[in-house]
């Protein structure tokens, strides 16, 4: 029996030596030497006392069952893992990190000392503790919350994670910390117990790409869409800035400066988001630069000057410019041109903001200055035209007060020039003909988008010239034409 123990002994010992120069798997040359160790002891104990053989050990003595313990606990763990871990390959299965694997080496040799032992458990209680400590190599708290860690996996081996205050990699879990490679290439140990209490951010899952962002400010002159087509083009530029998901901007704060606005993107590991922020600040800087898009420099600055109002007679000749080059108005002269001018309004409206609803009630029409327009009717996504700058819509309603007859919607960034018909009843005292002949051109052109509108929907009814312009007269409240 004892030349058993030192066979059994021997065997292992060397399959245990060769499978640790065998293998390229730093974990199972680590957990080797544990098996090594307690092989080599009882190896040594038993070639001593067979040189002596009154030191043997008797059967049923407490350091017989020390014996038999440190062997089935040598055994176990070589079995375990031999068979569990790739030796080929330095890693570690996902399904049996190294803390678990140590928790099933504990776990059979409680069982075979269980068993085994009967009632020399007791007795050897002292020998079991030593051997568990040693695998442990910290404290029960530290070993039950990697535990429970591994069983509830928020991250894994190679994972990037920030816990608590503390951001890396994930090296290893062990049964006493986890240990993070920070991006600076320190360690960071963590206390296993703090992890399980910490609040824990897991970069790597459930998807490896992490969305980033960046926040800029523009000048408050800058349209917000013409903003967010410059600073997207900027990010879509970007190596660094995965194509799908696609990069998006939005607009997040009136700030005292600025507009500011948040670029966010994707980028495939978050390891590097220092260097792809970079990256993208960079190239917002320098499209932002050549589109003239000025970034407001974040100061107060007190200019003391004597205030001058906007240039009046400056923007009305500019609003003059643009309404003489409009068809309907070519019967007006340069006063009238001016004098309608004056009473106009600027509006703005962005990408796919609705200007007028069909049906809606209304007494101006509008000039398009800059950008284009849809004419929808019947709630049709596709516009049966478009209107292009120097354009118009609405004259029908500032003519004669009848409600919208399409919806009309903006198609990108666009301004307008709204004139109300206030303007045309003060035009219509000064030059009645004019406004008849304005009226007249506005009937003939009623009478081709009806044509139009009539081969996209059922029940156009075309409205006679005749019969408009007697409509057009009550309304701006002209006096009838003298016989």
């Amino acid at each position: 029996m004892p030349f058993n123990h030192l066979a059994v002994s021997l065997a292992a010992l060397v399959a245990s030596l060769a499978l640790s120069a065998f293998t390229v798997n730093r974990v199972v040359k680590r957990k080797l030497r544990l098996s090594i160790f307690l092989l080599l002891a009882v190896a040594v104990m038993r070639t001593a006392m067979a040189l002596r053989p009154q030191l043997l050990p008797v059967e049923g003595s407490e350091f017989y069952s020390f014996e038999q313990l440190a062997l089935a606990a040598a055994l176990i763990n070589l079995f375990v893992v031999a068979l569990i871990n790739p030796l080929r390959i330095d890693r570690v299965p996902d399904r049996f990190p190294s803390i678990v694997q140590d928790a099933i080496v504990i776990g059979m040799l409680i069982l075979v000392a269980t068993f085994a032992l009967g009632d020399r458990l007791l007795a050897t209680s002292a020998v079991s503790a030593v051997v568990i400590g040693f695998a442990l190599q910290d404290t029960l708290g530290n070993a039950f919350a990697g535990l429970a860690l591994q069983s509830e996996k928020p991250f894994s081996v190679g994972h990037w994670v920030t816990v608590g205050e503390f951001e890396g990699r994930v090296a290893e879990v062990t049964w006493r910390a986890t240990k993070l490679r920070t991006k600076s290439g320190n360690f960071v140990i963590v206390p296993n117990s703090e992890v399980a209490k910490a609040a824990i951010t897991n970069y790597s899952e459930p998807a490896a790409p992490t969305r980033l962002f960046v926040e800029v400010g523009v000048s408050y002159d800058t349209p917000p869409n013409r903003a967010k087509a410059v600073l997207l083009e900027a990010v879509s530029n970007c190596p660094v800035a995965l194509k799908a998901p696609a990069p998006d901007v939005v607009f997040i704060d009136f700030a005292d400066f600025s507009l500011n606005f948040r670029v966010r993107f994707w980028v495939e590991d978050y390891e590097r988001d220092e260097f792809a922020r970079d990256q993208v600040r960079t190239a917002i800087y320098y499209a932002l630069r050549r589109a003239g898009i000025e970034i407001p420099f974040p100061i107060t600055t007190e200019i003391q000057k004597e205030w001058q109002g906007p240039d009046e007679r400056a923007r009305i000749a500019e609003r003059e410019a643009m309404i003489a080059g409009v068809d309907l108005f070519g019967p007006l002269d340069t006063e009238q041109r001016r004098m309608l001018a004056s009473k106009t309004r600027s509006l703005v409206y962005a990408d796919g903001e609705t200007i007028v609803g069909q049906g809606q009630p209304g007494e101006s029409m509008f000039v398009v200055c800059s950008g284009e327009v849809g004419i929808h009717v019947d709630g049709q996504q596709e516009p049966i035209a478009v209107t292009k700058e120097g354009g118009y819509f609405g004259e029908m309603s500032v003519l004669t007060g009848a409600p919208r007859t399409a919806s009309v919607r903006a198609r990108g960034d666009v301004v307008l020039l709204e004139i109300g018909a206030d303007a045309f009843r003060q035009l219509a005292d000064v030059s009645p003909q004019a406004v008849e002949q304005i009226g007249a051109a506005a009937a003939a052109r009623r009478l081709e988008i009806d044509r139009m509108r009539s081969t996209t929907t059922a029940g156009a009814v075309a409205v006679a010239p005749a019969t408009f312009v007697e409509r057009m007269r009550r309304f701006l409240r002209m006096h009838p034409p003298r016989r």
